[in-house]
């Protein structure tokens, strides 16, 4: 990890000091070789004073299992039948995969506990089948988690449920984590598997509005991997009990758990509650944000080029576009009120957050913007992404006519030879 890494950690330590994290880890990442890398993030989470839960599966262990044994399990995930076969393998493998955890957490000077925090009551008959050993959550021991998180005790909860009479169940690790991380009021709910993300028709889902993910799952559940399907349900579940965040990684990525909770970036899936990104007006405290993320741009003249001085000058027509109040995109709004027209300026999108529509966003907010001014038009001149502009913003190719007096006058002095663009707005 570089130095400039760990800077841009600092900005997110004050909001998740002393707040919970759910790490919901499938069965096959804790006998994957990076599984010790994977614990090595874990402890920069803790020396940063950030609570971390983990909940673990077993799916892949069970297989195994049940292939040695030449036995054929009734399910593999905990969310059909169980019985007394499979439970038998499902408690051998939680128990073995419990203690390989406690192990690498030991390794790491992180003190750790197995604990029986959830409560389990059986799935019952669900249209006609006894689903026998198979369980649901009836409740977490919420006081009993809280009590070893405020000692400094990460708990490894493994995916079994215990009932008042000593029964134990099978139940799906996706749910048990999505109850714990509702039960504790946990900010993030992270989903560490063996896929990059979560998989819509193939593609990576990079981030979405909880409401589009439900509605994707309404809509086309098909499209998403079988064994990814919990995994999206559970999310929106969690989403709608107010968990902040939930993500989906690859759990083979080295370092893959510090690059999604500390860049914008990120490397999975990233599944919000609220509408995390937003516009505002630039302040003088981001002029230095705004030429650091512009530089490559004015490098390559597809910007004009802009001094912090030119910047501070008009910074009342910039604004940014940030996501968890990290600034990722800008724009300039210049307004001739005389002329009744408007120019959008120095519209970029960081590389990483291209093809999500900021773009797009960004000119739309500015719209509205002039449009409540009562300007009838929008001008912007390019160089290199006027097809942008048509295809994206509604713009039509103009002439330099269309420009206002005074920035016609900049227009001939600069020598770009930009294409001036223009857009009527509609009242």
């Amino acid at each position: 990890m570089k130095l400039t890494d760990l800077r841009g950690i600092l900005q997110y330590i004050p909001r998740f000091r002393v707040r919970t994290f759910i790490l919901s880890i499938d069965g096959a990442i804790v006998t994957d070789e990076n599984f010790a890398n994977l614990l090595l993030d874990v402890a920069v989470l803790r020396s940063l004073n950030i609570r971390v839960v983990l909940v673990h599966g077993a799916s892949a262990q069970i297989q195994n299992l049940a292939t040695e044994q030449g036995v054929t399990p009734s399910n593999l995930d905990g969310a059909g039948v169980t019985d007394a076969a499979t439970l038998r393998l499902a408690l051998t493998a939680a128990n073995r995969l419990t203690h390989e955890i406690l192990e690498g957490l030991s390794a790491n000077d992180l003190r750790a506990a197995a604990t029986n925090a959830v409560i389990a009551h059986p799935l019952g008959i669900l249209g006609g089948v006894d689903h026998l050993f198979t369980g649901k959550v009836e409740r977490v021991d919420v006081e009993f988690l809280q009590s070893l998180l405020a000692q400094g005790v990460l708990p490894v909860i493994p995916p079994l449920g215990f009932d008042g009479d000593g029964r134990t169940y099978r139940v799906n690790s996706d749910t048990v984590a999505l109850a714990v991380a509702e039960a504790l009021k946990a900010i993030k709910l992270m989903f560490i598997t063996t896929q990059d993300g979560l998989l819509c028709q193939g593609q990576i889902i990079r981030q979405m509005l909880v409401a589009n993910l439900e509605a994707l799952l309404e809509k086309s559940k098909a499209d998403f991997l079988p064994e990814q399907v919990s995994k999206a349900q559970c999310a929106v579940a969690a989403c709608r009990a107010g968990v902040q965040r939930v993500h989906v990684i690859n759990g083979r990525v080295d370092e893959g758990l510090l690059a999604e909770v500390f860049s914008n970036e990120g490397i999975g899936t990233l599944i919000y509650a609220n509408e995390y990104q937003q516009v505002r007006r630039a302040m003088k405290k981001d002029v230095r944000a705004i030429l650091t993320l512009t530089k490559p741009s004015m490098d390559t003249e597809e910007l004009v080029k802009r001094t912090r001085s030119s910047i501070e000058k008009q910074l009342g027509d910039y604004y940014l576009f940030e996501i968890d109040r990290n600034p990722v995109a800008c724009v300039a709004l210049h307004v001739y009120p005389e002329a009744g027209k408007a120019e959008v300026a120095h519209l970029y999108v960081s590389p990483s957050h291209e093809n999500q529509g900021i773009g797009r966003k960004l000119i739309q907010f500015v719209e509205h913007k002039a449009r409540d001014s009562g300007l009838g038009e929008l001008i912007a001149l390019s160089t290199q992404a006027f097809t942008y502009f048509q295809s994206k913003g509604g713009f039509v190719e103009g002439s330099p006519d269309d420009l206002p007096p005074g920035r016609r006058e900049k227009y001939e002095q600069s020598g770009r030879r930009s294409k001036v663009l223009v857009k009527r707005l509609v009242k």
